[in-house]
């Protein structure tokens, strides 16, 4: 069966399909390399780049047209590789500014801040790019981009976003001067409790420690 909709995508081998596979693999070789800890000093500053150029790759997905696999349903690409791991090891290395606040949908009116982990983010934004490139090796390239097109706007976008912001502000305050006070309450575990103390305390982190151990300070 002929799949027109992937017609500007894959006509030439060397072209979109490619650079996406491409763009996702470096993504995910990269952030595991920062995940082993061996250069901590450095991990905010390049993880904050990381996902802008993962970004620029999603933001080519979302203003493609929408991309039709070839098949009805969805091929079975078998176990997912385990990411907790990967999760764990960047608690570590981000303690303590691992947990931010985050507005969900911004055009919901009146939207509470929720908490999140830029170590959770992290995983998932690893989880659903390697589906997509477990599709792509195994030469299912159309079902490989309307995965990473899907999963952009509905899971990892929003996601990769939300952490950029958490990054971008961390760098900023640092660089600027501008340390934030301690965050006390931030969990994101917590239930109707801890969404109350989420918004008497958005915006706040440990930025005295940031300073040191991630490599933030100016020289």
């Amino acid at each position: 069966m002929s799949d027109p909709t992937l017609h500007n995508a894959t006509q030439n081998p060397d072209d979109f399909a490619v650079q996406i596979s491409d763009s996702v693999e470096s993504f995910i070789v990269a952030v595991t390399e920062v995940a082993r800890g061996d250069e901590p000093d450095s991990a905010v500053p390049f993880l904050l780049l990381e996902i802008s150029q993962l970004l620029l790759t999603g933001g080519r997905l979302g203003a493609h047209e929408d991309i039709v696999p070839q098949d009805r349903y969805e091929p079975d690409i078998g176990p997912e590789p385990d990411v907790d791991e990967l999760r764990e090891r960047f608690a570590t290395l981000l303690d303590p500014v691992d947990v931010y606040n985050e507005l969900f949908d911004p055009y919901v009116p009146r939207s509470a801040p929720v908490a999140c982990r830029i170590s959770d983010d992290l995983a998932d934004i690893v989880t659903d790019l390697r589906h997509g490139l477990a599709h792509y090796r195994a030469g299912r390239i159309s079902e490989a981009l309307w995965w990473w097109q899907f999963s952009y706007l509905s899971n990892w976008g929003p996601t990769a976003s939300a952490a950029l912001r958490a990054l971008q502000s961390l760098v900023a305050h640092v660089r600027l001067d501008q340390p934030l006070d301690e965050l006390d309450g931030l969990d994101t575990d917590s239930g109707a409790d801890g969404e109350e103390n989420l918004e008497e305390e958005a915006g706040k982190v440990m930025a005295a420690e940031i300073a040191g151990p991630l490599g933030l300070r100016q020289g």
